[in-house]
């Protein structure tokens, strides 16, 4: 079948970067859907894995974490599922990616695709929704329904995760949403997805944050540059606060910083349920139908900004080099063999 890989890493400048590969069908286990892929997204640990992780020798590394397809086959313990169901899911990084004709996925990390959206659209959500559903409820410890009189941060709110835990916290929460964001267009999105307000992270925050009346943030999501952002956000952290991150710091924070306002530090990582098997790891299967539901509700939306097509090597390597960029609004889709 045809499958999009790498088998050594490289800039993505380098025309071997992704190649096209062909490679043998993969066969269903016990639990797994065997899924026809219509449409993937890139991640930013799409991007990380292929810089950093050697294949092994003369076999192709295939990458891809979000896809929608169809439902070709079922293993003997899936239940919930029928051939011809159209799903959508993140998959799991310890096994192998989606950028292939036919890709394997464990049934309890997959739920129904939504009705409302085309595969592209739709392709865009999985992998950042998880990460933003589990970072405000699992993490941040925020419950659906509440935080009111609680400020929530978001830094970097206008990438692929901010786009969505922005419409997250808005719809499912009494919360109040700042974004930050540093371009025009950026703020623009930022807005338009529900935050109350935008702050630009490349100046400093606590004037910008005193312009909108707040002193002190009791929740803060760090997505990106976090280290760069440490110490301003230690400087804002209310007493007691909650700081998330989901992001690979360059260098080592100081977590020594968080004692004197008795500060807790949380890691969303959202592959772990799935790469240790944990007993609850069919709660990103029912967190992926809740977002469904509320796409078909009309309460949130996809976060696609960019649509190429075909998936292949060349149209691979474009999306990469634009995650690259660190200037990506919302996030990147491919559709088609």
């Amino acid at each position: 079948m045809k499958a999009i890989g790498y088998l050594q890493s490289l800039p993505i400048s380098h025309p071997e970067a992704l190649i096209d590969v062909d490679v043998p069908a993969p066969t269903p286990g016990p639990h797994d859907l065997l899924v026809r892929v219509r449409a993937v997204s890139v991640n930013p640990v799409d991007t990380k894995v292929r810089r950093n992780r050697a294949p092994q020798a003369g076999q192709p590394e295939v990458l891809g974490w979000d896809a929608v397809g169809t439902v070709e086959a079922l293993g003997s313990a899936v239940s919930g599922f029928a051939v011809g169901d159209r799903v959508y899911y993140a998959g799991a990084i310890n096994r192998p990616g989606a950028n292939a004709e036919l890709h394997v996925v464990d049934h309890r990390i997959a739920a129904q695709a939504p009705v409302r959206l085309s595969d592209a659209e739709a392709a865009a959500l999985p992998l950042t929704a998880i990460t933003a559903w589990e970072l405000l409820f699992d993490r941040l410890g925020v419950p659906e329904g509440g935080g009111e009189g609680q400020t929530l941060l978001i830094t970097g709110a206008a990438g692929g995760v901010g786009s969505v835990l922005v419409q997250l916290a808005r719809q499912l929460t009494a919360l109040r949403v700042i974004g930050t964001a540093s371009r025009p267009d950026t703020q623009a999105w930022v807005k338009a997805l529900g935050a109350h307000a935008v702050v630009d992270h490349t100046q400093p925050l606590r004037p910008q944050l005193a312009v909108e009346g707040v002193a002190e943030v009791g929740l803060i999501a760090s997505l990106t540059h976090t280290d760069e952002h440490w110490a301003s956000l230690i400087d804002l952290a209310a007493p007691q606060g909650r700081i998330g991150l989901i992001d690979d710091p360059a260098s080592p924070l100081d977590v020594m910083q968080l004692k004197r306002k008795a500060l807790s530090l949380h890691w969303e990582m959202m592959f772990t349920r799935p790469m240790f098997g944990t007993p609850d790891m069919a709660e990103q299967g029912r967190l992926l139908s809740r977002v469904a539901a509320l796409v078909d509700e009309g309460r949130l939306r996809s976060t696609v900004s960019e649509h190429f097509s075909p998936i292949n090597a060349a149209q691979l390597r474009r999306a990469h080099a634009l995650v690259e960029s660190g200037r990506m609004r919302g996030k990147v889709v491919l559709s088609g063999f």
